[in-house]
């Protein structure tokens, strides 16, 4: 059974932006809220050099990491393009206006 935890509220995170949430044990996570209100999760990391990706600039349903431009699908957490490589997604909901993340089974944080 998926056990949430609800991180804040809808207007916390900015449109087209991104905030993060450390949960004990686990990488830091990077919530987005598209320019449509979509709301996505994935591990605050890219694929390809490990870049904030809470950093990025959200276009579409996509997040340009602020390294070396890699596009990242939010939906999917895979590299778009040519490029490849995918980061870890989160579950997300929202309940009203409450966002809830779901508890990763366990994103180990890198040694």
């Amino acid at each position: 059974m998926t056990q949430w935890i609800e991180i804040g509220i809808l207007t916390d995170i900015p449109l087209r932006g991104a905030r993060t949430v450390q949960i004990e044990g686990q990488k830091e996570i990077a919530v987005f809220r598209t320019g449509d209100g979509e709301v996505f999760a994935l591990v605050n990391e890219c694929p390809h050099k490990k870049g904030p990706l809470s950093q990025g600039i959200v276009h579409g349903h996509s997040v340009a990491c602020p390294l070396h431009n890699w596009n990242i699908a939010l939906r999917t957490g895979e590299a778009q393009g040519e490029d490849k490589g995918c980061t870890p997604t989160i579950a997300v909901k929202l309940e009203g206006d409450r966002v809830l993340l779901a508890l990763p089974e366990r994103v180990e944080e890198a040694a």
